[in-house]
């Protein structure tokens, strides 16, 4: 069996751009968010992950699942699969990098090839939606 790398994803698009983040030590952009932890919910695991890259709280009342996304990983063993669940929530705070994160960015279609298969996934959907410039 190929191994699966389970993760949530928070999706915030705002005038026809979405958010994506670089971590340290990495040159490629992620739709932030990251792996589940134990037995911890999507939900559970959106909320930390968000906080601990972006220092923002998101409001659990307002999430919404938006798609789940899954393809295989450049750079991984061979079968290595990511699966993506992604929601949008509203937040509150200022969007600030944490330290793990090194830079962050926002991401018209046109930039779809700076972020990995599984992100390009949600990139077409978001376009085809007309959500993304």
């Amino acid at each position: 069996m190929s191994a699966l790398i389970d993760t949530v994803a928070w999706v915030c698009v705002e005038g026809g751009r979405i958010l994506c983040a670089r971590p340290r030590g990495k040159d490629v952009f992620y739709i932030p968010g990251g792996k589940r932890e134990g037995a911890e919910s999507d939900l559970e695991t959106l909320l930390r992950e968000i906080e601990e890259e972006l220092t923002v709280l998101l409001d659990p009342q307002t999430a919404a699942h938006v798609g789940t996304y899954e393809a295989g990983v450049p750079g991984l063993p061979d079968g290595a699969v990511v699966r993506m669940a992604c929601y949008t929530a509203e937040y509150r705070g200022e969007l600030i990098p944490s330290s793990e994160i090194e830079e962050v960015a926002w991401f018209s279609y046109a930039d779809r090839d700076r972020v990995p298969p599984v992100d390009q996934s949600l990139f077409d959907d978001l376009a085809a939606a007309g959500e993304l410039a």
